[in-house]
């Protein structure tokens, strides 16, 4: 561990420069259908348990059957002192068609630095999602990082994306997602997010905050509009996130 910490001290402004570059890189960031979903914070809260109800809600996407509406539930909690697992039952909604639920997904996500303990802070999230009445099966892995300057604070998630089974295409891909955020107070923090992937290229504004409960108790929530910025992308997708935590 003390190796691997040592090795991204070094590395650090090489993985920011990498992570960042999507933005500006005119080659291509491949991604299947509209990747708007939610921007990860590479960091574990001790003894930490959640209840999270997450909802994407987009425009009809040019050329795709993507679901206009997924909705995900999902409980998790804190493994020692450094990993979160969390286990999610998605449910979507089709442009015509009833709501149905069709997969589950397992997610880990591993805190590799301690926060301020080098330039950027680290982690390394891994999700695995599994149809319920196909065969598709999909393995991601990303790395996060996010680095504070003053009241800012701006993250990015890059994660590399495998799907396979009977029902799908077996296929590599790519997303890089990227926030940018203000930290005005607890209950309120403006954002700017971006969506880069083969399908969506969008960006948009968030409003994120925390209201506290009592000891080690908090409510969560963040809503944003993101809107395509070009033919392939959808013209809107809406972002709902409330997490409970005790």
């Amino acid at each position: 561990m003390i190796e691997l910490k040592t090795k991204l001290k070094k590395a650090g402004p090489l993985l920011a420069v990498i992570l960042g570059v999507g933005l500006i890189s005119p080659l291509k960031v491949y991604a299947d259908g509209n990747i708007v979903n939610k921007i990860y914070h590479p960091y574990v809260d001790a003894l930490e348990n959640e209840i999270e109800l997450r909802s994407i809600i987009q425009d009809k996407q040019p050329d795709k059957i993507n679901p206009k509406q997924v909705h995900l539930l999902s409980f998790g909690t804190t493994i020692g002192q450094s990993w979160f697992a969390e286990a999610k039952v998605i449910g979507s909604r089709p442009q015509a068609g009833n709501f149905d639920v069709e997969a589950y997904e397992l997610e880990l996500k591993w805190q590799l630095t301690e926060q301020g303990e080098y330039s950027a802070d680290w982690g390394v999230l891994f999700e695995y999602e599994q149809k319920f009445e196909e065969d598709i099966q999909e393995f991601k892995i990303g790395l996060l990082a996010e680095k504070e300057f003053g009241r800012f604070s701006g993250a990015a998630n890059g994660f590399l994306i495998q799907e396979w089974g009977d029902n799908i295409k077996d296929e590599f891909e790519t997303a890089l997602s990227l926030q940018a955020r203000y930290r005005y107070s607890r209950a309120l923090e403006p954002a700017l997010e971006m969506y880069i992937g083969q399908d969506t290229t969008a960006i948009g504004p968030v409003l994120l905050g925390n209201i506290n409960l009592g000891i080690r108790k908090s409510f969560n929530w963040e809503a944003g509009v993101i809107f395509g910025v070009d033919h392939l992308s959808p013209d809107q997708t809406f972002r709902l996130l409330f997490e409970y935590e005790f």
